[in-house]
Formats: structure tokens, C-alpha cells, sequence
């Protein structure tokens, strides 16, 4: 399978589990699974889509507050005389009468026959009265035949106002439906009590007063519970002007502040438990009252909203997670984030402009589903990065020593730039005596299984004290300490790693003088001294090594070291004093390019009570 066909596939499958999980999202019953993408998504909504606008006026409340329960006594003793007393005073003044009047209160079952008539004639004169009615839910289970349906909105139970209120006023249901995470975004257009059709009081409260006002208004569209969204038009207390039922009752409310409008008389006090959570304010409940002025508000200024299908949206948002999956494969951070801030914004900008125009989407969705692409796909990148940079780097670690590819990895690119700069290192030259000899005696193959074999046992003693590698020619390897890792006693490490490759090429050497019937004997030279080390050769083919005056030094007292000998320079003597042993020449030589003078001491080994230990306690010899 080919990357292209990959990524696809990739793409794909990220797209539909996307797609799969919000369409089981507006499915899942949210008790039983509680943090679903639904509530981020409503929060989201509700901040784009209700917003505090200033209310035309004409609907006022009147509210029964604390005043009222001061002035009148405790609610559960009033009697109906005090309702009637409201209403009378709202008729007083035939030229100043409200348009509608709309009791959001229960007035079911008879409590004093007189109080009750004098409601009910208050009610009959004013003409205009929408009173309360409410259905009780429930499951409800129908048998037929071996199949059963559980209707769980069912109204098992519905309480209409007394007769005699009943008959001389137009009722309304007062039921509120939450969503399911407790927020009131949607009002219930009608129940149906035993098949009869009962339209909310917000609705009967706008037709009645667009029939006296001489306008039309058109029923919400509504789901199939009978709901339709509701577009808040104010905050708790944007409709209240803090009139309550005791100013109107002892006239301290001028008539032409309700006059022709729609007055809605109901609690205004949260110990009369009517309150509720709307996405017009999280933070402050909503009286009951207000609620019905806020939708009352949406039905006359035919504000309704559609939901836009879902089968339609989520189509949309798999088209938008596939085709973003794709972009965002192996593309630099630096192109996708704008286009993930773009896409993030185009899409709630969009979200923000069906909603003008009347159609509700979910606005949390094509956010959500960039921002997972974008996650998945730069996890994807990393990881594919990584996996790159470690296969790269066991390749290029069979080239050069792994401290000098440490070192270009976590300096990036400006390692890989021609230039050196002077350090002190210890310098390490070795080379097998006879080699070439040897060379003519055996085939091509035996010599470099031979070769192969000193030089991984070379290299490894290197690696033991964190020297690097600069280079193999033919039989010869040059390393050194200091560079490109620091090192505080690189003089003690190479004299351990020459001593440790003499006696590992001893331990082959009797082990090829079984198999084959050859010796290998190696001489080493170690020097220290100032040296350029860096990138050396040209952009386009470099090596990082070490040259200078030091360096040379090294290879031509290498070059002078008997088999199985190390030579070292007085600088690297001076630095292993009190730890290494080392004596001098029986027949001092004299180094090309060197003056008289020049030392040069044959290593033995370690003082006693160091043999053959690097400061870390490895035993480099056996290897």
C-alpha cells in the first residue's frame, strides 16, 4: 500500500469515527451518559445565538413579590378575591383596558364559592383572560397484540381552572419542557390531554393580541414533541419594571402603562418556586413569568428557527474532517494553524449567519472535528518524524560516531555548516603492524572479515570511554577526546581505550593464530594538544574531524610503535602522572617535524589499583 493510499484511508476512518460519534451523540440518553459533545455544543450555541436586545413594550408584568406576600399574607391562604380584585382595577377604565390578560397561575378545583364567582365575573368582564391549565407526564404503555409502545410523553394527568372561570376565559397550557441538560431553549407549542389539542398560553396570549392589534402571526415550527426554540429577547428582568400586584390592586399604577398591551400576572419571588435555567443567563434563573414574556416576545416578532438536519450536518461535517485531514497530513505547523483558526472561525461565523437567516446547526461540530484532524494529524507527524529520525539515525550512526549525530541532531542544522574552532583534545592514532603483508598471504574475503573484526573491537573501546570515531583508513583509525562531547580527563580516556584495543587485539591475534595460522599486533600513538575541530570538505560532502599540528603528532607516533606498544608525547605523560605508568625510549627517535627535545615515553599501564578502569568502573580490555 502506497503513502498516498494510506493517508486516504487514514483520512477516512478519522472522518467517519468523527461523524459516527456526534450522530450517536444526539442520540444517547445524556442520564446515563453525562459528558457528551451536546453540552459543549448547546454552551457554544447559546453564547452565539441569545443575546440581551431591548423589548418594544408591549407586554408588561405585573409580578407577586415579597411586597405582595407582606401585604396580603402567605400564598397558600389567599383566596381568589385578591386575583379578582387585580382584574377588576385592570377594567375600571374601559378606554384604558390591557389587550390580553394572562394569569400565569393554577386555578383549578373550588376553594370559596364567592371569591371564586367574583373571579370568574372580574374574568367575564374584562373578556380578554387566558388562564392556566397544565399536563402531567408520564410513561404509558400500550398493549397490542404481542408489541408493546412505551409512550414516555404521555399526559397522564391534566388540571383545567373551575368551571365557572373555565367558561368565561380562554385557556393555556403553562408546561415548560427543560432540555436535557436542565435549560429551558425550547417552549412547548401545545399538549394533547386525551387527543384535544391545547395551545401554551404564550401562544393564545400573541394570537389574541394580534387579532385586537389587526396582524397576523404564524404557528412555530415544531419537532415532534411539539417544541420549537425559543430566541430569548431579554435577561432575567428585562421585562420587569418592578410593578407588583399590591400597586396595581391599590392604584398606584396609572392605566396607561398597561393599556392595550399584554399584562402577564404571575410569581415574582423565588418562594414561590417558579424559576427557571435559561441559555439567555446560566447564572441567574429566569421567573416563570419572564419566561412567558420572552416567548410571548419570539411568537410576535415571528423569530422562529429551524434545526437544520441532522443527516444534512453531519454529512457536511465528514466532507470538512475528511478534506481536512488530508491538508493537515505531513504540513508544517506554521501553514496549519491559520488555516485551523480560519476554518475554526469561518465555521461559527457561518454557524452565526444560518442563525440570522432562521436555521439552527450545531455549531460545535466543524470546530471540533478541525481541531481533531489537526490533533490526529500532527500526532501522526510526530510520530512518522520520529520514526524517520530514528531509523536516520542508526543509519548514519554506522558512518559516524553517534556522539558527533547526537550532537548534529540537537543542534539542527547549524552543525551541518562548514567551519571548525580550536579545542584541546587527546588524539588516538592505531594501526595493525604488517598488515599489507598479510594481505597478499590471505583472499580479499578473509582480509576483511579480519579487518572487520579489529576494527569493531577498535571502535567499541572508543565508544566505552565517549571518545568519537573521526575515521577508518584501511587498517588505521584515528579518534579523539574533547570534541564534539566535553570531556574533563581526555588523556586518562584514550590511554585506557589504547591499552584496552592492545589487549583485545592480543585476545584476536591468539584466536587467529588457531583459526588461520596469522598474528595481528597494532601500534598505538596518543597525543594532546590544541587541534581545529569541525566540519572539514565542502556543502555538499563534509566530514566533522580534527586537523592541526596535534593531530599530526599522533599518527607519526603511531606510526613509530612497534607492535603491541603505545607511544604517548610528554604533554599526555604529564596528565596521566600518579596514574598510568610509562617509561621512556631505550633509543629516543625523533619525530618528522619535530625538534630535538621532543619526548616520546612508551604507556605501560595503570598504576596498581587502577588496571584497566575507566572513572565510571567498565572494564574496557575484553572487547
Amino acid at each position: 500500500m502506497n503513502e498516498r493510499t494510506k493517508n486516504i484511508l487514514t483520512a477516512l476512518a478519522w472522518s467517519v469515527a468523527i461523524t459516527l460519534l456526534c450522530a450517536i451523540d444526539t442520540k444517547v440518553n445524556t442520564e446515563d451518559w453525562p459528558f457528551t459533545v451536546r453540552y459543549a455544543d448547546s454552551w457554544l450555541q447559546d453564547t452565539l445565538f441569545q443575546k440581551d436586545v431591548s423589548v418594544p413594550g408591549d407586554i408588561v408584568i405585573i409580578g407577586i413579590d415579597e411586597k405582595d406576600l407582606d401585604a396580603f399574607g402567605s400564598y397558600s391562604k389567599w383566596d381568589r378575591s385578591i386575583m379578582a380584585s387585580a382584574l377588576e382595577v385592570l377594567a375600571s377604565d374601559p378606554e384604558k383596558r390591557p389587550a390580553v390578560v394572562a394569569i400565569d397561575m393554577l386555578y383549578s378545583g373550588t376553594i370559596n364559592e364567592e371569591s371564586d364567582q367574583r373571579l370568574a365575573d372580574a374574568a367575564k368582564e374584562l373578556n380578554n383572560v387566558i388562564t392556566a391549565t397544565q399536563a402531567t407526564y408520564g410513561a404509558r404503555r400500550t398493549f397490542g397484540g404481542v408489541s408493546v409502545v412505551i409512550d414516555n410523553y404521555a399526559v397522564v394527568n391534566y388540571e383545567e381552572p373551575y368551571d365557572a372561570l373555565r367558561e368565561v376565559t380562554t385557556q393555556g397550557h403553562i408546561n415548560t419542557m427543560y432540555d436535557s441538560d436542565f435549560i429551558a431553549r425550547h417552549a412547548l407549542l401545545y399538549v394533547e390531554p386525551e387527543g384535544n389539542r391545547v395551545y401554551s398560553m404564550q401562544f393564545e396570549a400573541a394570537w389574541m393580541y394580534a387579532q385586537k392589534k389587526g396582524f397576523e402571526i404564524k404557528a412555530p415550527p415544531t419537532d415532534s414533541l411539539g417544541r420549537f426554540y425559543i430566541t430569548y429577547s431579554a435577561k432575567p428582568g428585562g421585562f420587569y419594571d418592578g410593578v407588583d400586584l399590591e400597586m396595581l390592586i391599590n392604584g398606584k399604577v396609572d392605566p396607561s402603562y398597561y393599556a392595550g398591551k399584554i399584562v402577564l400576572i404571575g410569581p415574582y419571588t423565588t418562594g414561590l418556586q417558579d424559576a427557571y435555567n435559561t441559555p439567555v443567563d446560566k447564572g441567574v434563573m429566569m421567573y416563570g413569568v419572564e419566561y412567558q414574556a420572552n416567548v410571548i416576545q419570539c411568537i410576535l416578532d415571528g423569530n422562529y428557527k429551524e434545526e437544520v438536519p441532522a443527516l444534512i450536518q453531519l454529512g457536511i461535517l465528514f466532507l470538512v474532517c475528511f478534506a481536512s485531514a488530508l491538508f493537515f497530513n505531513n504540513r508544517r505547523l506554521l501553514f496549519a494553524v491559520p488555516v485551523l483558526l480560519a476554518g475554526m472561525a469561518v465555521s461559527v461565523g457561518t454557524t452565526v449567519f444560518l442563525f440570522s437567516a432562521g436555521y439552527i446547526t450545531h455549531a460545535l461540530w466543524i470546530p471540533l472535528g478541525l481541531i481533531v484532524m489537526f490533533v490526529v494529524n500532527v500526532a501522526r507527524n510526530y510520530i512518522r518524524a520520529a520514526i524517520a529520525k530514528q531509523s536516520v539515525t542508526r543509519t548514519f550512526e554506522r558512518y559516524v560516531a553517534p556522539n558527533i549525530v547526537g550532537e548534529i541532531l540537537k543542534e539542527g542544522t547549524d552543525a551541518l555548516h562548514l567551519g571548525g574552532k580550536t579545542v584541546d583534545i587527546a588524539v588516538l592514532f592505531v594501526d595493525v603492524r604488517g598488515f599489507t603483508t598479510m594481505s597478499e598471504r590471505l583472499s580479499p574475503e578473509v582480509v576483511v572479515k579480519i579487518l572487520n573484526r579489529y576494527l569493531t573491537m577498535a571502535s567499541a573501546c572508543v565508544d566505552e570511554t565517549n571518545g568519537t570515531v573521526d575515521k577508518f583508513v584501511g587498517d588505521a583509525m584515528m579518534a579523539f577526546w574533547g570534541a564534539p562531547i566535553e570531556d574533563k580527563d581526555p588523556v586518562y580516556h584514550a590511554a585506557l581505550t589504547a591499552l584496552g584495543i592492545v589487549e583485545g587485539a592480543k585476545k584476536i591475534s591468539a584466536e587467529l593464530k588457531e583459526e588461520i595460522g596469522e598474528e595481528l599486533n597494532v601500534g598505538v600513538g596518543i597525543n594532546y594538544g590544541p587541534a581545529v575541530v569541525g566540519n572539514m570538505g565542502s556543502e555538499k560532502r563534509m566530514d566533522y574531524t580534527a586537523i592541526g599540528d596535534t593531530v599530526n603528532t599522533s599518527a607519526r607516533l603511531e606510526a613509530n610503535a612497534p607492535g603491541g606498544t603505545v607511544y604517548i608525547s610528554r604533554s599526555c605523560a604529564d596528565r596521566l602522572a600518579g596514574r598510568m605508568k610509562f617509561e621512556p625510549l631505550d633509543h629516543p627517535i625523533k619525530l618528522k617535524g619535530k625538534t630535538d627535545g621532543f619526548e616520546i615515553l612508551r604507556l605501560i599501564g595503570p598504576v596498581d589499583g587502577t588496571e584497566d578502569k575507566t572513572d565510571e568502573g567498565k572494564d574496557i580490555s575484553d572487547k
